[in-house]
């Protein structure tokens, strides 16, 4: 059978590797880790005797007021044409104020997060990350900016450059997060090589999870993208109530379901510019407060998720 392209008033014949594609067999679609739903795979018991874990990610990004276009916008990036300084404006209010009122909540509850940041923004921002370290936050390197996105039509040694300069500048971090969570095929490889451990671009399963790197591996941790608050409250104009109330549904879901598959893990994140308005802080206190009370729930790091389930293979 022919396979067309429409465009306008033309049809287009095309090539049949359009059709092709070389992942597609029986089992998975990829080749980074294998078939292991949670029906099947081994339960575990923490040491801490907790039934699950949660982990909090807070990206610190650096957004420039004129962003390429190619190979997409980020999701975050400007919306109208330049200079978009509405739009610019409000994301630099979250590194001056928001991220601080997220930082206090923290501090009053004794939690710990996963601070996500942009290797440009480290640079640029070094009070703030001065005071993220100080509070004894993770440090997760977040690539180099929001317009430097990974994909495949990136050329491998432009990546791994990139992938470089975000070492140079976060020499401590192991943990990895893509900008926009976008990887090409070959950035699990680049990752490992710069040393980095954990990724959280991919959310496979409920619990930390091997991915094939290179000749290594590189734990997965879920952080849930139908839990982000820039999807729920700016995508799907979600009000506030009903983000906190999926949030501790979520972990009292996994609380419960320890007695059938073990403990499980989930992240979710705490956009500076988002969650960090003065309008939403009463419900992001709320949620912490609510995650801290839980008895069965430790909140902790991506990092400290990763090290207290056994090292997945």
């Amino acid at each position: 059978m022919l396979a067309v392209l429409r465009k306008g008033g033309l049809v287009l014949p095309l090539h049949d590797d359009h059709l092709r594609y070389r992942m597609r067999r029986t089992g998975m679609d990829q080749d980074r880790h294998g078939w292991n739903p949670l029906d099947q795979h081994q339960s575990v018991h923490l040491d801490s005797g907790v039934k699950a874990m949660a982990f909090i990610v807070v990206p610190i990004e650096f957004f420039p007021l004129n962003p390429p276009s190619a190979p997409f916008l980020h999701p975050g990036a400007m919306k109208t044409p330049y200079p978009d300084l509405r739009h610019y404006t409000t994301r630099d209010y979250g590194n001056r104020v928001g991220v601080f009122r997220i930082l206090r909540a923290l501090e009053e509850l004794g939690l710990k997060a996963t601070f996500a940041i942009n290797a440009l923004a480290a640079e640029r921002y070094s009070p703030l990350i001065k005071s993220i370290s100080d509070a004894g936050h993770e440090i997760a390197a977040h690539g180099l900016s929001t317009a430097a996105i990974h994909h495949d039509e990136l050329p491998v040694d432009d990546e791994r450059s990139m992938i470089k300069e975000v070492r140079r500048r976060l020499p401590d971090a192991v943990t990895w997060m893509s900008p926009a969570r976008n990887q090409s095929y070959h950035t699990l490889d680049l990752i490992a090589e710069q040393g980095f451990e954990i990724c959280l671009d991919w959310e496979s399963y409920q619990t930390p999870f091997s991915l094939r790197a290179g000749h290594t591996s590189i734990t997965g941790l879920p952080l849930m993208n139908e839990l982000d608050d820039f999807k729920l409250l700016i995508d799907r104009r979600q009000h506030e109530d009903e983000w906190a109330d999926q949030i501790i549904e979520a972990a009292n879901f996994h609380i419960t379901d320890h007695d059938r598959f073990g403990a499980q893990a989930f992240g979710f994140t705490l956009t500076p510019h988002i969650i960090g308005q003065p309008f939403r802080i009463k419900t992001m206190k709320s949620v912490l407060q609510q995650l801290s009370a839980l008895e069965n729930l430790e909140v902790a790091t991506a990092k400290d998720v990763a090290a207290a389930f056994p090292k997945p293979t």
